[in-house]
């Protein structure tokens, strides 16, 4: 269908309102899609960093909306869910131009995390996990850089999926760190998951699953006794899907080496992005997002050039590691979600880090992972993922589904 431009309405959802205020205030954007299509009778929600014809894309950020004119067209994704039947209900709030992993917006406000009401959703794609975990929405998307997709999922019990790199076109996106940006999607129902990973990858047909599975074993160090007690028998579940686990040590160097350069390099390009546009307009970021933006301005070029080579090391590691045929298990996150509320300097720097140990990889390689709601940790859902080969999207897709499924 051609890029129809959005309408507003006072209330797109079937469901009624929106209880767990996932949507961005005001007027909610609707957009009706193919008459049929694989997608038909789903409806969804779309990040506010993507793209919908007609509407400005705010990017998490009032100063942001306030500053940039109406998008002209659809961003691709957002075309390729239209175009398979499904309907567009409204726009999701995001954390701060994208660069937080909590969820808690000082404009907007935190969604709620139904799955665990007391804690945070996780960003940045904060308001398409919660609208997917309400069910106010079959499924949502969202962005994935440094594991905005990855972290609400695990926080939110739901599949989410970071493709590879340039996987699903990210035409139409919020300009943020472009080596790194994925689109990435949730869904709640894993055949559901599917329908939508068969649209934004443009792949259908039959795949061969994975057939070796190997554990991260210092990825899985970092966790408290625990977290790695309630991830057992959901790595057991993983096993006997695939085969039973080979542990392998990830990172020779230090998944702590591999995360400070992934820290480098995105805040290196994400000041090349935006901050032109953050000198100009002086905004006010909350407590976290102000920091980092800080530090990525006064950002050391040596610092990032050391990390180039280190990038390379994680490609060359990973790829040795990943032949055909083959999958890795790690932690999604490190803990189920913080506590809404809960000091900055532990969850926007402490936590933070330590869940960039384990999101890191994928980001700095380029490869796909899907976060798997297998598991839970003081009553609250925590995510198991596996990591493919590049360019094993549809692999891994049809893999999760057949272990959430069973």
């Amino acid at each position: 269908m051609s890029a129809s431009t959005a309408t507003l309405h006072a209330d797109a959802l079937p469901a009624g309102e929106d209880r767990v205020g996932a949507f961005l205030p005001g007027p909610r954007v609707e957009v009706a899609g193919a008459t049929e299509g694989p997608l038909a009778g789903l409806t969804f929600a779309v990040k506010d960093v993507l793209d919908v014809a007609g509407v400005v894309t705010g990017n998490g950020h009032p100063a942001w909306a306030r500053t940039h004119a109406p998008a002209a067209a659809h961003a691709a994704a957002v075309q390729r869910a239209l175009d398979a039947g499904a309907r567009l209900v409204g726009k999701t709030i995001s954390d701060e131009l994208a660069y937080s992993l909590t969820g808690e917006n000082v404009h907007y406000g935190t969604p709620l995390n139904s799955a665990a009401p007391e804690r945070v959703p996780g960003g940045s794609s904060s308001g398409s996990a919660a609208a997917v975990a309400a069910g106010l929405v079959d499924f949502a998307l969202g962005s994935d850089c440094g594991g905005s997709v990855r972290v609400p999922a695990s926080y939110c019990g739901l599949l989410g999926l970071r493709p590879t790199h340039g996987r699903v076109p990210a035409a139409g996106i919020a300009p943020f760190a472009p080596s790194f940006d994925c689109v990435g999607w949730f869904a709640r129902d894993p055949a559901v998951f599917a329908a939508v990973g068969r649209v934004l990858l443009g792949e259908d047909g039959p795949v061969a699953l994975p057939r070796r599975l190997l554990v991260a074993t210092d990825a899985f160090a970092l966790l408290s006794d625990d977290v790695r007690a309630a991830l057992a028998p959901a790595l057991a579940r993983v096993e006997r899907a695939v085969a039973p686990a080979e542990g392998v040590v990830l990172a020779p160097e230090g998944l702590a080496a591999w995360s400070a350069a992934f820290r480098a390099l995105q805040a290196a390009e994400i000041w090349q992005s935006v901050g032109p546009w953050v000198e100009a307009v002086r905004p006010e970021f909350g407590p976290g997002v102000a920091e980092r933006f800080a530090a990525a301005a006064r950002l050391d070029p040596a610092v990032v050039e050391a990390a180039r080579p280190v990038r390379r090391a994680v490609v060359a590691r990973t790829s040795s590691l990943l032949a055909e045929g083959t999958v890795l298990v790690l932690p999604t996150t490190p803990r189920s979600a913080p506590l809404k509320g809960s000091a900055a300097a532990d969850t926007e720097v402490t936590y933070r880090h330590l869940a960039m140990n384990l999101l890191c990889t994928a980001g700095l390689a380029g490869l796909p992972q899907v976060s798997l709601p297998l598991a839970q940790v003081e009553g609250a859902p925590l995510g198991l993922s596996l990591v493919g080969r590049h360019g094993s999207d549809l692999e891994l897709v049809t893999l999760a589904t057949a272990i959430c499924a069973a």
